[in-house]
């Protein structure tokens, strides 16, 4: 097989790139190792930003968002009884977020990619060949059988644990790892979310109340980074979130939970986001907490900016933008992983917490809770900052 530009994984990262070529009449090959169904059904965050949702227009596939997604005007942050109320257009000109959940905004990418080129689903990539060399090649598996797809650039966009970034030889990567002492025990909820997207920092823990659907809340409560599911019976779950976010029944309805699973709580960046012909993207290269709602927003500014570096170098051997292509990207990966670091740090509670910390993180709550201009900081990260210029 052939082709100019070979994807490895079809989770919104892959999927946009692909879309973006075939706009520019470039061709590419996608190689996803789980199957279509697997690949849909994965629930994910759903926070989508302003940049986003105008590449899903500019792209044709926003018809669906569009008629079912869920704006998001308000972010509320609870502390101690008190209440830091965010008007995000308010505070930002007129900017919103959209929800619409991970798992939806994949479907209808995978509908538009089935209609413009190849998906290829449980193709496993096997090994990167030649991308240090002008003719890189992706050995992979499909239907029991071994293949090889060469291509002039490979697009590494198979998240953390994939094939792409363990290829790039040792020592080629600088990379920037840390863990938070703690995990998210998250819940879906066949109930009525509340009226705006709410975060609260209590003694007990962090807690965050969103949504995905107006009868469908997706629901957390900070838990330790291992932590058993099997010990947080429904009971349990709902008696933390009413504690944590000072809500009663009329405000926080329960309902019957039909999904649980803890995400650990972690950033990590490597650097630079290529090696030779291989280019990360998304997840390959870094990772956010999830405190910020970040991770598919980053994954969708990578390959806006891959997508325009790349016609120019396959049309006209012209590596101009590619060559500025991780310096491009990883000036709004650090800036979006400042965000989510300060709202993580800002919101949970530490097992090394001292009174000391503990009353300067209050002291940090209560001013941003009376000064404008700390507000309109939290504001403008949350919907998201301009998209990096190309």
């Amino acid at each position: 097989m052939r082709t100019q530009v070979g994807i490895i994984g079809a989770g919104p990262a892959g999927l946009f790139l692909s879309l973006l070529l075939a706009r520019d009449g470039i061709d590419s090959v996608v190689l996803e190792a789980r199957s279509r169904e697997y690949v849909e059904s994965r629930v994910r965050a759903g926070v989508l930003e302003q940049g986003t949702v105008d590449l899903m227009h500019q792209l044709g596939v926003d018809g669906r968002l569009l008629r079912e997604s869920m704006t998001d005007r308000i972010l509320d942050i609870r502390f101690e009884g008190e209440l830091i109320h965010l008007d995000l257009p308010g505070l930002t000109g007129g900017r919103e977020v959209r929800i619409y959940g991970q798992q939806e905004v994949v479907k209808d990418l995978i509908a538009a990619r089935l209609e413009v080129g190849p998906l290829l689903f449980e193709a496993e990539a096997i090994s990167l060949d030649g991308i240090d060399g002008v003719r890189p090649s992706i050995r992979f598996r499909h239907k029991g059988e071994d293949h090889t797809l060469d291509c002039d650039i490979i697009a590494g966009c198979d998240g953390f644990h994939g094939i792409a970034r363990a290829a790039i030889p040792d020592g080629a990567l600088t990379l920037y790892d840390h863990i938070f002492p703690f995990g998210w025990l998250g819940i879906l909820s066949e109930s009525p979310p509340l009226a705006d997207m709410t975060y609260a920092n209590h003694d007990r823990g962090f807690a965050l109340a969103s949504r995905r659907s107006p009868r469908v809340s997706r629901l957390y409560v900070q838990c330790a980074p291992e932590e058993d599911v099997a010990l947080w019976p429904d009971a349990r779950i709902w008696e933390e979130l009413h504690i944590r976010l000072n809500a009663d029944l009329t405000e926080l309805a329960e309902g019957r939970i039909f999904q649980k699973g803890v995400t650990p709580v972690r950033s990590f960046v490597a650097a630079p986001m290529r090696y030779g012909r291989l280019y990360l993207a998304g997840d390959a290269a870094h990772i956010v907490p999830p405190t910020g709602a970040k991770g598919l927003n980053l994954a969708a500014a990578d390959v806006r900016v891959l997508a325009r570096a790349l016609g120019p170098f396959l049309r006209k051997q012209d590596g101009t933008l590619l060559d500025r292509y991780s310096e491009t990207c990883l000036r709004r990966v650090w800036k979006t992983v400042r965000f989510s670091t300060y709202m993580t740090t800002l919101l949970h509670r530490f097992p090394a917490h001292t009174p000391f910390e503990r009353r300067i993180q209050l002291a940090e709550l209560a001013y941003v809770a009376g000064s404008r201009a700390a507000q309109t900081v939290v504001a403008e990260n949350y919907v998201g900052l301009p998209m990096e210029a190309v």
